[in-house]
């Protein structure tokens, strides 16, 4: 039982098979391990129908000038702040389109700061001072669906308006029932008991990649499968998108250079001006029109 008097989730029971793991060889270890993996992705593979109703209010939201903001704390938080953090350099988002926030603030990223989780007034403070409103999504983060910290964000934000999610790895949370649409990835016990940064936190890490992913795909920031909005900021990234422009449109990376060049090294512009065979304002002007849709900026 939890000190709350809940019977024990699942991240928190012992796993029959690996009760003497610790007199195995590092073989047998790891060979465990990877079984134990694997069955992550079929746990992700049940909640597909709730993450496909997340991302449609994502996207929906995201029209209307909202946000995507994650509360979690620890490894949970650590992850919904990575995965914010990726998306601005990714699909050149705006920095504050996907924001993560974890209990104690920024310095709990490296060092565990205690009690922090156990706060809900911390995490209704924390969406306050976000301004989280009425356009928003939240996605509350804990592998337990139990997190004081995260309750309390999820609640304030769902008096403020906002649609909430929550992606938790037991079913039948606390955190479940308080949040408009709950992703239930139920990855069984950890090989080390109760340590969530393992089967938990990659189920986790899975779901958030598809949440932002399969979001900005909808919102135009692919083509085919090319990440046409990249900020090319550095040299690798200025090569991706010479890359980009290559693939999507048959010339040489030589030869796209010079587009980019005119758009500033952006590739979506780039290509439209080389498939519609006009200037690097017009292909400016069509993506507007277009919501920065690039296939309808073509068609039109």
């Amino acid at each position: 039982m939890t000190p709350n008097g809940q019977a024990l989730g699942a991240t928190e029971q012992r796993n029959a098979a690996t009760l003497d793991i610790d007199s195995r060889a590092t073989s047998e270890i790891l060979a465990i391990m990877n079984v134990e993996d694997a069955r992550v992705t079929d746990a992700v593979r049940a909640a597909l129908p709730q993450i496909a109703r997340v991302v449609d209010e994502i996207v929906a939201r995201w029209q209307r000038g909202g946000r995507l903001a994650y509360f979690g704390a620890g490894t949970s938080g650590r992850l919904g702040v990575l995965d914010a953090s990726e998306c601005p350099p990714t699909f050149s988002s705006p920095p504050g389109l996907v924001q993560g926030f974890i209990a104690g603030g920024d310095g709990a990223l490296r060092r565990a700061v205690e009690g922090a989780e156990d706060s809900p007034q911390l995490g209704a403070q924390d969406v306050a001072q976000a301004g989280i409103g009425v356009a928003d999504v939240v996605v509350g983060l804990a592998a337990s669906g139990t997190t004081p910290y995260v309750l309390g964000a999820v609640e304030e934000a769902g008096r403020r308006g906002a649609f909430t999610a929550a992606i938790t790895c037991n079913a039948g949370t606390p955190l479940a029932a308080a949040v408009d649409a709950p992703i239930e990835v139920v990855v069984g016990p950890e090989v080390v008991t109760g340590s969530t940064r393992l089967k938990a936190g990659t189920a986790q890490k899975l779901v958030l990649n598809m949440l932002t992913t399969v979001s900005m795909i909808r919102s135009g920031k692919v083509y085919g499968n090319l990440m046409v909005d990249l900020n090319a900021s550095n040299v690798k990234l200025r090569h991706r998108a010479r890359r980009i422009v290559a693939s999507a449109t048959g010339l040489s990376e030589e030869d796209a250079a010079p587009y980019l060049e005119q758009t500033g090294y952006r590739a979506k512009p780039a290509i439209l001006m080389i498939l519609a065979h006009c200037s690097a304002p017009e292909a400016t002007r069509r993506l507007e029109m277009a919501g920065g849709m690039l296939r309808q900026a073509l068609r039109s």
